[in-house]
């Protein structure tokens, strides 16, 4: 069976100003696997340039849904995976357009892009850049300009990415023909530019990379007063089959079956179960061609027929792949074809911080700080990408023999921005566990970040005390009249050198109040390392915390300073 080819080539100039905010990017993968579930990518986007961040804006929407596109899992269609790569991007725009610095940026601009998979070619548009498709000598445009006329030749977007926290895409498929070819261009291109000339050229035998160069002299020449982008693309050939496509209506794969030592599996030997629940298990394997051992988790067949339940075990290995920190578990890429449903991740040789603070009742305070800063850059590199993790727990944390500390749990993960409904967390059985978890998830609410802020904060509590911040009770609560009448119990009064200023970093953290618990990891963190003013100030007992400061400061070479500082303001 012949396979896909295509020949790519973009270019992109500034042209006429000063900077240029186009971004083209595209991507021929260099296995076949990917080519044939995953596809061919090509994407542009011209940044805004009445917004101060357009060309910050292209480059993460271009690049970033490229990235983000192939790390979906190759179970979901591509109208599915692009969608929420792009809606995912476009909400991280739009909320650093609104955050709140003294220098108010717009983080907007416009994207088109073209994934060619099998016989098919998928395109996901917003905004005034636009793709051409020609065919037998026949060009048309197949995407629709999205803006407004505000009278004569005026003419304002009317979408954009980054422009609203809800992102309409237009998407569209067409079946290919081999000789087909496609032209993406910027408004500073295909507005100054004999567009069925140009595709006409991109048919024949002509390099393309000249062609595209040529292109964008020809629409400089011809008075583009814009930065100016082109990507040219030509279907070489097809596969003569078209695939029986895993992703067309998210087909799914059958579970595995029960899996036992020396079982194989795709090439994937079992050495032992790792762990096992009624919702998932997880097995130590060996790729029997390289060698190398890896963690491979498979569901559980109490939800065979469990369709949400599939969708979530799904998505756990498309949040793994979208986020690769040293503190967080990696997820391995298939390499070959699966006959079941599961995923793979790197083996991560340790025990889990429940198991260590039971080895370390009263660990040194440098250690345990140690611990909850690297958990902290963990859960930062979760929120970069816009996902909570929503079940943080010394259960789902590695501590390995080097003291270094690995999230390694993607299963209640809630990803913002991609058209799902927000579902609470089920706590019982192994899916979540109230003692860590916010209660506003057992209220049915969405506390976002700072849902992770009091899980963290909690683990940090249980590390310095050995118990729980609200104790047992925290586990029967139901309703909000039930967390009303829980009482924070200081930290001091299980760990006496715990100094003040300390204990009420944890006690903010945990706060069942969401306008008075940190907003922030950093606040938070900063609050844990070196003493408030403000938690200080006017307390009675701070005069016999003194006394603790020398056993606190093995924490921070810099914590003498700070002390000093911290009495000079006392004492105004």
């Amino acid at each position: 069976m012949s396979q896909l080819k295509a020949t790519i080539a973009s270019f992109t100039s500034a042209g006429i100003k000063p900077v240029n905010e186009d971004s083209v990017c595209f991507l021929i993968p260099e296995t076949s696997h990917q080519i044939e579930h995953k596809g061919i990518s090509i994407a542009l986007a011209d940044g805004v340039s009445s917004a101060e961040a357009g060309q910050e804006a292209s480059k993460t929407a271009a690049f970033g849904f490229i990235d983000d596109y192939y790390s979906t899992p190759d179970t979901w269609s591509v109208s599915h995976s692009g969608q929420k790569t792009l809606t995912s991007i476009n909400l991280n725009l739009y909320k650093r357009s609104h955050e709140y610095t003294q220098e108010l940026k717009g983080y907007l601009c416009t994207f088109s892009s073209l994934v060619i998979k099998s016989t098919t070619a998928h395109f996901f548009h917003v905004g005034d850049s636009r793709i051409y498709h020609t065919r037998d000598g026949v060009t048309r445009q197949i995407t629709n300009d999205h803006v407004a006329n505000l009278g004569g030749k005026s003419n304002s977007l009317a979408r954009a990415v980054g422009m609203d926290s809800n992102l309409s895409i237009d998407y569209g498929n067409l079946p290919l023909h081999e000789g087909d070819t496609f032209v993406i261009s910027s408004d500073g291109f295909h507005e100054f530019v004999d567009i069925d000339s140009i595709a006409d050229q991109v048919s024949t035998e002509r390099d393309l990379e000249l062609l595209a160069k040529d292109s964008v002299s020809l629409a400089l020449k011809n008075g583009s007063d814009d930065n100016i982008s082109c990507a040219l693309i030509r279907i070489e050939s097809l596969p003569k089959e078209s695939l029986d496509d895993l992703n067309k209506k998210l087909t799914r794969l059958p579970f595995p079956p029960t899996l036992d030592p020396g079982m194989k599996i795709d090439g994937y030997k079992i050495e032992k179960e790792l762990f096992a629940s009624s919702r998932s298990q997880l097995y130590l394997v060996t790729d029997e061609d390289t060698g190398e051992q890896m963690v491979m988790k498979t569901p559980s067949v109490n939800f065979e027929d469990d369709i949400r339940y599939i969708d979530r075990f799904i998505q756990e290995e498309w949040i793994g792949k979208r986020i690769e920190h040293e503190n967080i578990v990696k997820i391995i890429p298939q390499q070959r074809k699966r006959q079941f449903l599961y995923y793979l991740m790197s083996y991560v040789d340790g025990i889990s911080l429940e198991q260590w603070m039971r080895r370390n009742p009263k660990p040194r305070p440098k250690v345990a700080i140690d611990i909850i800063q690297q958990i902290a850059l963990g859960l930062s590199a979760f929120h970069a990408k816009e996902t909570v993790h929503q079940d943080l727990k010394p259960g789902n944390i590695i501590i390995t023999e080097e003291g270094k500390a690995i999230i390694v749990d993607f299963g209640s993960v809630f990803v913002a921005g991609i058209a799902e409904i927000f579902h609470t967390i089920e706590h019982g059985g192994n899916l979540g566990t109230a003692s860590y978890s916010d209660p506003h998830y057992v209220l049915g609410e969405n506390p976002g970040v700072q849902g992770d802020i009091y899980a963290l904060a909690t683990i940090a509590y249980e590390l310095f005390t050995g118990n729980l911040p609200y104790g047992d009770k925290i586990e029967s609560c139901q309703s909000r009249f039930d967390y009303d009448r829980l009482r924070y119990r200081p930290a001091n009064d299980w760990n006496p050198m715990i100094p003040i200023w300390f204990d009420r970093a944890l006690e903010k953290g945990v706060r069942i109040d969401l306008q008075t618990r940190y907003k922030t990891l950093d606040r938070m963190l900063e609050d844990l390392t070196q003493p408030n003013p403000e938690f200080i100030r006017n307390d009675p007992r701070l005069e016999k915390d003194q006394s603790k400061l020398l056993f606190w400061q093995l924490m921070s070479g810099f914590w003498v300073l700070t002390l000093i500082i911290v009495i000079i303001l006392f004492s105004q």
